[in-house]
């Protein structure tokens, strides 16, 4: 059975573990051992990807790679990735595959347009310039090394236990309808799912844009959400206001619009979504 090793065992990667034990002989690299990985049959290896010198285990013994861990949160690069990468290209052999869980915030504000993966990158905000470094900094190992790098690009992760509905409880501010910013989804099993296709399917060096079908304006996601919990629906102001009125972290999401077309994803993923729109998941999770 071949070996993939899991760096980030976050919560996406604990939904899909299920399934990658089916198939594959699972490692992961965790900061202190885990009784609920243990469980699941996966081999745990204690390293910590700010500490280069933790990780020397992991050189050669992988067959395939999924890198779901975030970027540090200050600076312009990724530390992290370069010290995985320093820690892999240490070994006799190297791994074949490698599955990277980026972001879409790389595409920065878009105005609303409909973007697919050949647009330039033009990150607004200091953690998606992390994540452009670390697509660049995996791009250039898998042509140095012959491993076929797959990039997905992920919007916002839900599920049924991660929905934002503490925000409607708090009845924060949205946009005025006119002056909103389109928003995308992903459920996070169905982004589970993408790096299991991408590990068969994705094609080397390449870019996927991961997310649902939905087309919505960031107020029409959280009005379905309020209508679907009972809740009251958030308040609207003009942008000027909303901008004054919501903490600077969040105003870098709410003021990103972009549309991302999924074609990519469906042609050479052929991945089917179980959760195509937000309204499967909100049904799901009621």
């Amino acid at each position: 059975m071949r070996r993939l090793l899991i760096i980030g065992c976050g919560d996406v990667m604990r939904r899909t573990l299920p399934r990658l034990v089916l198939r594959w002989h699972v490692l992961a690299l965790v900061r202190s051992r885990d009784p609920q990985l243990a469980a699941l049959g996966i081999t745990q290896i204690e390293g910590d990807l700010d500490r280069p010198d933790t990780l020397t285990r992991l050189a050669g013994i992988s067959d395939a790679v999924i890198h779901a861990a975030p970027p540090p949160s200050q600076g312009n690069d990724d530390r992290r990735t370069r010290n995985l990468i320093a820690a892999l290209q240490r070994g006799k052999s190297l791994p074949r595959q490698l599955v990277y869980i980026s972001t879409s915030g790389v595409y920065g504000d878009c105005g609303g347009a409909w973007v697919r993966e050949t647009r330039a990158l033009a990150a607004q905000s200091a953690r998606a310039v992390r994540r452009i470094d670390a697509e660049r900094r995996l791009r250039r190992f898998g042509r140095h090394a012959g491993c076929r790098v797959s990039i997905l690009r992920a919007p916002g992760i839900y599920a049924a236990d991660r929905l934002p509905l503490e925000r409607l409880h708090k009845r924060l501010p949205l946009m005025l309808h006119a002056e909103d910013s389109h928003t995308n989804h992903i459920h996070a099993e169905d982004l589970g799912r993408a790096c299991i296709a991408a590990l068969t399917r994705g094609r080397a060096n390449r870019a996927y844009n991961i997310n649902d079908d939905s087309s919505l304006a960031m107020g029409e996601w959280f009005d379905a959400l309020a209508d679907a919990f009972a809740l009251p629906r958030a308040p609207r102001l003009p942008r000027e206001e909303v901008r004054r009125t919501v903490p600077p972290m969040q105003w870098s999401f709410m003021s990103e619009s972009r549309r991302l077309d999924n074609s990519r994803m469906k042609r050479e993923l052929r991945l089917r979504l179980h959760y195509p729109t937000v309204a499967a998941g909100i049904a799901a999770a009621l």
